[in-house]
């Protein structure tokens, strides 16, 4: 069964740090643009950071830029979501998805819907 779950959600206080990762089962994301996308409650899901299949192109929204750094580790199959100087309005349902790339566009990665497979989400909560 191809799965991806994410972890390392939790309550922070402002200004602090959380790492989130995102396991594959099933599946190697060696192959695969990972993006990451969050969802805050009565607000549309948007895209917060993504990487390429080959690792060498990132991109991120601009309300995180400089705060989170996406990397992966396909040795552990596995990617990363640092997120530092968190603010409450980052408190949102995180969740990490899967893109097949073809080798044609593995330094390509980008923030929209229609990703293959997604994760069941966690949590992360800012607040004092």
């Amino acid at each position: 069964q191809l799965q991806l779950v994410e972890s390392g959600g939790g309550l922070v206080q402002p200004g602090g740090s959380l790492r989130l990762s995102c396991a594959a089962s099933g599946f190697t994301l060696e192959h695969y643009a990972i993006g990451w996308f969050r969802q805050a409650p009565g607000k549309e899901r948007e895209g917060v950071s993504c990487i390429s299949s080959s690792g060498r192109v990132t991109n991120y929204a601009d309300s995180v830029k400089g705060r989170f750094t996406i990397s992966r580790d396909n040795a552990k199959n596995t990617v990363y979501l640092e997120m530092n100087s968190l603010k409450p309005e980052d408190t949102a349902v995180y969740y990490c998805a899967a893109l097949r790339a073809a080798p044609v566009v593995k330094h390509l990665c980008v923030m929209s819907p229609g990703y293959d497979y997604w994760g069941q989400g966690t949590q992360v909560t800012v607040s004092s």
